[in-house]
């Protein structure tokens, strides 16, 4: 008995599952009478919890799912968007003492303490409800990528239209394959640009999915908000442990699995194209060079620093030492990033490049393919217990950010049962938007484009709050705003304007070295009309601003590759920011010298190791706040960059070491299987 592709078995335990989660937010829904209970479990999590915490913070299914997505299109280099961070590490050694020297509660806090703007620390919380809209909508496109790839039509079940655009793929994929050997008839020329300009529509598919986007969205969310809203951190962390624990085994899973249906190890490296294996991209078309991996690196570090949940986790650390050791979970994830890249080349090995319509559905595709009834529930029922507790963990942190910095703010004399009751109201809220956002994406590199910059605004910020003491608040705004109008807003919404989108200077293509057309200034373009090639082409996806700037003062933009474009747009995002933020600085009103010594004074005082030596030291920075400020770099400036200390060194020589070796062995097996 099966429901399309599915199995009856699989069907049960996905129910099981979910009857599960509502079940266990039910029974913790008994302690949650106050705030700190509802957001913090009464911090009462062990040591065992907080590891599988910190790594399954880091260790999402998206992230496995986007990382095969991209290599099965790429090869090895596709790894680049998630492998980067490999490098971050030995900068998250400083910077998790940051945030726990800051010793405060919210990011929100920071701007309050550092400039007394409660205007600006409101902002703050609003804005991450916004952005965690993005990462929840990430989360839900995610889940419903392996869901729909795993619940399939039989093929005699196809309306005419669904038969019609299944054989309109397979013969996209045979002309283009011609059009590589160079023997393709001027008549299949024109053929070929119709299917390319249908396929950039959508409107062509690999497979037919039985599952609705809209309607998976609505029960999924449901589903989370029902056992979040009962039980809060509680609640969460039983799926955060099942999520670490079943996103390692079925990493794990598919590799001998997928090994053996394609005859072996010494098979990869005979059906997967060599290049594929170059982790480098050897300067290739399309793949990432060394520049865009430093300008995704710079973005990735900048939006970093303004996450909402970074003082959280960093303040919550016992001391320095121990905030700095969250590292090694960290790490972890690197080797899981691995294995989802090997996961993507046997898909390429087993399916074939571009033998999938949609490549952000390859992890289901895979698990389809792999996997017998039974074992696809589970990985189904594994994929949405890491969604799950990715979208709680992100709601939690969110209805604590409102709760605490918001409403407290506006009304400070609400009861606890009260701030418990706003914070499931904002849980539900914030879910039903991570479902419209979701609705709205389209493929996997436009989503990741949008979490990687939607954040650099306030990480821009929060970097130069820590270092530089001539900032103003004047400046936080205009880069808050200017770099949202430049970086989000613009870019995401030109293309709903018809002004833009169909201004045909704006619509521009070029050809790849590869031969496929890409978009210059916007992610997609089509031709107006679908049977019309001689129709005006119009733009649609993200409008890449950035690149229409710099075209503006002399760069040939429409010269470069679409590797290139990116790289450029990274780079401008990256920078954009600090170049507001120091030049406004410069022309606006210094910020309360006591405040800002006080502040200062406070990020160079090393936590205590107890209660009583932290308390100590504090007052008697208080007494002389300036009393380190003979370990600057550079005295009497206003850069607060410090001498590192022998932990400082040490540790991040060994985060290099660690970082380089892991990149070492990427490309060791990279090699090994290259050669069989």
């Amino acid at each position: 008995m099966r429901f399309g592709s599915l199995h009856i078995i699989d069907i049960l335990i996905v129910l099981a599952y979910l009857a599960a989660v509502v079940y266990i937010g039910k029974r913790a829904s008994k302690g949650n009478t106050s705030e700190d209970g509802y957001f913090l479990a009464g911090r009462k999590l062990g040591k065992l919890y907080q590891f599988f915490l910190n790594f399954g913070n880091a260790t999402e299914p998206s992230g496995a799912v986007s990382t095969a997505s991209f290599v099965y299109q790429q090869g090895a280099p596709g790894s680049w968007l998630s492998f980067q961070t490999v490098f971050m590490n030995p900068y998250f050694w400083f910077m998790n003492v940051w945030f726990r020297r800051a010793r405060l509660t919210t990011v929100s806090d920071l701007f309050e303490d550092r400039f007394a703007s409660m205007k600006l620390s409101r902002f703050y919380a609003l804005f991450q409800i916004l952005v965690a809209c993005v990462f929840l909508g990430f989360a839900n496109v995610t889940a419903y990528k392996i869901a729909s790839s795993l619940v399939v039509k039989q093929e005699t079940q196809w309306t005419a239209e669904e038969r019609a655009s299944v054989e309109g793929y397979n013969q996209l994929k045979v002309l283009e394959k011609q059009a590589a050997a160079g023997a393709l008839a001027p008549e299949q020329q024109t053929q070929l640009d119709l299917l390319r300009d249908r396929s950039a529509r959508g409107e062509l598919h690999s497979y037919i999915t039985l599952l609705p986007n809209v309607l998976f969205y609505i029960v999924f969310a449901a589903v989370v908000g029902s056992y979040i809203v009962l039980g809060g951190m509680s609640a969460a962390a039983v799926n955060e442990g099942l999520q670490s624990v079943l996103i390692i085994v079925f990493s794990l899973l598919l590799i001998p699995v997928g090994l053996s249906a394609i005859g072996g190890w010494h098979e990869l490296g005979q059906r997967v194209p060599k290049q594929m294996f170059d982790l480098f991209g050897s300067g290739n078309a399309g793949q990432f060079s060394v520049a865009s991996l430093c300008a995704i690196l710079l973005v990735s570090i900048v939006q970093n620093g303004g996450l909402s949940h970074n003082m959280g986790i960093c303040g919550s650390a016992k001391n320095e030492m121990a905030a700095r050791s969250g590292v090694s979970g960290t790490y972890l994830k690197r080797f899981m990033i691995i294995l989802w890249a090997f996961a993507g080349l046997i898909a390429v090995a087993i399916f074939g490049p571009g033998g999938i319509s949609d490549p952000d559905s390859t992890w289901g595709a895979l698990s389809n393919k792999l996997l017998g009834p039974g074992l696809i529930g589970m990985m189904l029922a594994g994929v949405l217990a890491g969604t799950m507790s990715t979208l709680a963990a992100k709601a939690l942190a969110v209805s604590s950010l409102f709760v605490r910095n918001v409403y407290r703010q506006i009304w400070p004399n609400i009861t606890q049962l009260q701030g418990v009751f706003y914070a499931r109201c904002t849980i539900v809220v914030v879910l039903a938007l991570g479902a419209v956002s979701a609705w709205l994406m389209g493929d996997f590199l436009s989503i990741v484009n949008i979490v990687l910059t939607v954040n650099i605004p306030f990480g821009a910020c929060v970097l130069m709050i820590y270092f530089w003491r001539r900032l103003t608040v004047q400046a936080v705004w205009a880069c808050v705003v200017l770099s949202t109008i430049f970086i989000l807003i613009v870019p995401w919404t030109a293309s709903k304007f018809p002004m833009l989108s169909h201004n045909q200077s704006l619509a521009q293509v070029s050809m790849t070295p590869a031969g496929k057309p890409a978009g210059v200034y916007f992610a997609t373009v089509v031709h107006e009309k679908a049977d019309d090639l001689s129709s005006p082409l119009v733009g649609s996806g993200r409008f890449n601003l950035e690149c229409w700037l710099m075209n503006k003062v002399g760069l040939d933009v429409a010269a470069l590759s679409p590797s290139q474009r990116m790289t450029a747009q990274f780079f401008f995002d990256g920078l954009f920011p600090f170049a507001v933020l120091m030049l406004v600085s410069w022309f606006t009103p210094r910020t309360d010298r006591n405040r800002v010594e006080q502040f200062y004074g406070k990020m160079k005082t090393p936590v205590g190791d107890t209660p009583e030596l932290e308390v100590a030291a504090m007052e008697e920075t208080r007494k002389n706040p300036t009393r380190f400020d003979h370990t600057k770099l550079i005295p009497s400036s206003n850069w607060e960059f410090c001498r590192w200390n022998k932990a400082d060194t040490i540790g991040f020589l060994a985060c290099c070491a660690v970082s380089f070796s892991i990149v070492g062995l990427f490309v060791l097996l990279l090699k090994w299987a290259a050669n069989g």
